[in-house]
């Protein structure tokens, strides 16, 4: 009969492409997790993996078979989980992702309170790229990821718990005395330093900007400006700015943290159709633990009022 340990065995293996790597995730010996799969392609009577010395190939049966492995570890996690939904909330254990231009600006504000009024809750918290937190949503491998919409979360749900717009960070020097708010068409493009491709925040500041996504924040000069500045880091971004290298957009969320009071950086506020974006709990339509992601929507929006309202 197949087990529950062959089907995880077998996820860890195409997700690491590694026999080694895999029984060192699931913390098992190699042979034992070796073992265990080759029972699995003996009952199943096909080959799920193709493997040599050098690398470990995912036949195209073998897709077929992980597929429904991950459908069926999800219905198992959840099935666990039905235990529960009677107990008291946020008790239990939680695995959030978050992407790189949200935790660390989010959770400093917000984590404080739901310590105070839920000690005994256990959170974990992963951080990555807003198309892998989609992905292991869907796999089960996380229980709820906090992203910035727009985003493509097809077969997902949203809980949205708050909106914000863009601000236009330059140093002092470089921004005329009581300026309080920008329009796109006042941007010098040119000067405008953004995220790397791959961060959703770049998209989402240049389609408040209307400008295309696909694009160069700098395209339309004709010339390459500073783009060989683009960062992985919002940091690294004010660092820059800070050395009058350019100018950046910036999240409401992160101005607290990014531009003090006697620094020597001025915020204005694009003026621009807003909410520039909206940050939002995804999990997946089944998930039991709804009422959980009720109660941190509602204490992450009064803290964030709190601090940025």
């Amino acid at each position: 009969m197949i087990s529950l340990k062959q089907l995880t065995y077998a996820l860890a293996v195409e997700q690491t492409l590694h026999f080694k790597k895999a029984s060192e995730l699931c913390n098992v010996s190699q042979s034992a997790l070796s073992t265990a799969i080759t029972e699995l392609e003996k009952q199943l009577d096909l080959q799920i993996f193709e493997r040599n010395n050098k690398k470990v190939i995912i036949t195209a049966e073998g897709l077929l078979v992980l597929n429904k492995a991950k459908q069926i570890k999800i219905e198992i996690d959840e099935l666990y989980q039905l235990s529960q939904i009677n107990k008291s909330a946020l008790t239990s254990p939680m695995t959030m992702g978050l992407i790189p231009t949200i935790g660390p600006y989010l959770l400093p504000k917000v984590l404080p309170e739901v310590r105070q009024q839920y000690p005994n809750f256990k959170l974990s918290i992963v951080e990555e790229q807003s198309h892998n937190l989609i992905d292991m949503v869907r796999n089960g491998d996380i229980d709820v990821a906090v992203l910035a919409l727009p985003f493509p979360i097809d077969g997902l749900m949203a809980f949205e718990f708050w909106q914000e717009d863009f601000y236009w960070v330059s140093h002092k020097d470089e921004c005329p005395s009581q300026m309080k708010e920008i329009t796109s068409d006042e941007l010098e493009l040119e000067k405008l330093m953004l995220l790397k491709e791959g961060h959703c925040l770049k998209d989402h500041a240049l389609a408040a900007c209307s400008l295309p996504i696909n694009s160069s924040s700098n395209s339309n000069k004709g010339n390459k400006g500073n783009a060989s500045f683009n960062s992985t880091s919002l940091h690294t971004l004010i660092q820059m700015v800070a050395g009058k290298l350019g100018t950046t957009l910036v999240p409401q969320m992160a101005l607290d943290q990014l531009i003090h009071t006697e620094s020597e950086l001025t915020a204005v506020h694009l003026n621009e159709p807003g909410p520039h974006r909206r940050l939002a709990f995804v999990v997946r339509p089944n998930y039991v633990k709804t009422k959980d992601i009720e109660l941190l929507k509602q204490i992450f929006t009064n803290q964030l009022e709190q601090h940025c309202g």
